[in-house]
């Protein structure tokens, strides 16, 4: 936590409160989420300062937004990149150690590293330099709830039935909510999205790599598991509005709609022109291809689809990705749009970069 002490950001910044949201800093500006929200925040006319892990990809992911100020650092380290949140009135918090805890692995170190204790010293730097309104970034991972039932924000998660990841989320809100009881001249809202999809998804995530998985036929049959599927534009619009229109130290949903792996795949065949796999995959034969999958992802260090982490979850959570986002809709006066055209944007985005045509599929 802060204290009384001003350290050299703070004296050079100062302490202005901004009741307009005019200035923003994205963490996490060329993810999926954080390079729709740049987008949305500079066609909103907000001036936008972008923290991105690599300035050569900040840069192609925003070749056609030079405006878009891009500051290089890492959420393992806040106070490298510190300075740079002088002038800014709002922050939103996009960024977080994700995908990689799902190759295989103990994680936790980085985890606790990135996930709580740097949105812990991001406030506390954010604070220093006079913002005075945070969005955070939370997760549908914090809540819980009996497969079939419906979730709202209120259902939290209990810390003892979570893996390490929605571990991290939990404790991270936990922050939050701490840093708000001793600032309560703090603006924060927590938003949840759901699996996210939709265009700019350069990573890829695992719903572009899906995607690509099932244009170049690489599925080789369907897995268990529900989602809650959600366009990453409607997570940002979310965003906007939590910062604009939510109340602070309220949770609100961007969950999208459930679906289970049997009715997703097909609808993203249908919709990307290909054939899909119509068989359930034995789990038994799941465990050995997610074992086999981690052993390919640590010696080659590319993305996959199917750890043993990830298989676990999915069996784990079967059936519990029904949420309910009335809340959002109500107090924030938000829609979220048709799956469908959600998927044939996220299709057509890859289609249109080349991505397929890498290896002469999906023509």
């Amino acid at each position: 936590m802060t204290t009384g002490r001003k350290d050299p950001a703070h004296r050079a910044c100062g302490a202005l409160h901004a009741p307009d949201m005019r200035n923003v800093f994205v963490t996490g500006a060329t993810g999926l989420l954080g390079n729709n929200l740049v987008r949305e925040l500079v066609a909103r006319g907000y001036t936008v300062k972008g923290l991105v892990r690599s300035k050569a990809k900040g840069q192609l992911q925003f070749a056609d937004l030079p405006q878009v100020e891009l500051v290089e650092g890492d959420m393992a380290d806040v106070d490298a990149f510190a300075a740079s949140l002088c002038g800014c009135d709002t922050l939103f918090h996009t960024a977080a150690f994700f995908r990689d805890n799902y190759k295989g692995g103990s994680h936790w170190q980085a985890l606790a590293q990135i996930n709580v204790s740097g949105t812990r010293r991001l406030l506390d730097q954010a604070y220093q330099a006079g913002i005075r309104r945070f969005v955070h970034t939370s997760s549908i991972a914090v809540l819980d709830g009996a497969p079939g039932t419906s979730i709202d924000e209120t259902c939290l998660r209990a810390e003892a039935d979570a893996d390490d990841y929605y571990r991290s989320k939990i404790l991270a809100d936990r922050v939050v909510e701490a840093f708000l009881q001793a600032h309560p001249d703090m603006h924060a809202c927590m938003v949840l999205p759901g699996w996210m999809w939709g265009p700019g998804d350069i990573g890829p995530t695992s719903s572009g790599q899906l995607v690509n998985d099932v244009v170049r036929g690489k599925l080789p049959g369907l897995i268990p598991g529900s989602f809650a599927v959600v366009d990453a534009r409607d997570v940002a619009l979310t965003q906007i509005a939590a910062a604009t229109q939510g109340r602070s130290g309220e949770r609100y949903l961007a969950a999208g709609r459930h679906m289970t792996m049997a009715e997703l795949v097909p609808m993203l065949g249908r919709l990307a022109g290909v054939r899909t796999p119509a068989r359930q995959l034995p789990l038994a034969l799941l465990f050995c291809l997610a074992a086999v999958q981690e052993i390919y992802a640590r010696v080659s260090g590319k993305p996959i689809l199917l750890s043993l982490a990830t298989l676990r979850l999915l069996v784990r959570e079967k059936d519990r990705t029904r949420f309910d986002h009335s809340k959002s809709e109500q107090a924030l006066g938000l829609t979220f749009r048709a799956l469908e055209l959600t998927i044939a944007d996220t299709v057509a985005w890859y289609r249109d970069h080349g991505w397929f045509e890498k290896t002469g599929s999906g023509q």
